[in-house]
């Protein structure tokens, strides 16, 4: 019986995604379709998110942190279509909400968007080779990327010089710190993405 219990609280556990905050409960908050919260719907989802940018326009996010506040300013979304798309599309529909960032390497990188909050989870879907000629300068933000693809939610933002990553892997690059790069600097492993504010203009 004991066994039985221990073996139970252990798959719930698994199960669970500990460190996502699920969004205001309002139907309106969720995309068409989803009824157990963006993380779950994205967990289901096999293919990238629909398109919900204009080409012709110019995105930026602002990321509201437990330490500050920083500003990315995205490419040309003609250059990475569906990242730019695809990041824009999580955040107002706010499945960054609460999630924290899960690898801070000084000097290298800090890492987030893992609703398992241990570099594992993310969408059921992978996101399309979309690498550019970018020299990753500090203050870069690109997708992450294992072998089995690049990542559809978890992102990193460059907190030195990488100009390794435009050639040692699949690393889409869709955008830049303009602002708050001294926020990020205090980024530690466990702290949060309260909210990200989409701008296009």
């Amino acid at each position: 019986m004991k066994t039985t219990l221990v073996l139970l609280v252990m798959a719930v556990a698994l199960g669970a995604c500990a460190d996502y905050v699920p969004p205001d409960s309002n139907p309106t908050s969720n995309p068409s379709g989803c009824q157990n919260g963006i993380v779950t719907c994205m967990d289901q989802r096999t293919t990238p998110p629909p398109t919900v940018i204009d080409p012709s326009k110019k995105y930026t996010a602002t990321v509201h942190t437990s330490r500050g506040d920083f500003t990315i300013s995205f490419v040309d979304p003609k250059v990475a279509p569906q990242t730019v798309n695809n990041f824009v599309y999580l955040s107002q529909n706010h499945y960054y909400d609460g999630l924290t960032f899960h690898r801070v390497v000084p000097g290298f990188v800090v890492q987030g968007g893992d609703p398992l909050g241990n570099g594992t989870g993310g969408p059921a879907y992978k996101l399309p080779n979309e690498t550019n000629s970018s020299r990753w300068p500090r203050g870069t933000v690109g997708m992450a990327s294992s072998a089995a693809g690049v990542s559809g939610s978890q992102f990193f933002i460059t907190t030195g010089d990488a100009p390794s990553l435009a050639t040692s892997g699949v690393y889409n690059h869709f955008g830049q710190v303009s602002s708050g790069m001294d926020v990020i600097d205090k980024v530690q492993v466990g702290d949060r993405m309260t909210s990200i504010d989409i701008t296009a203009s």
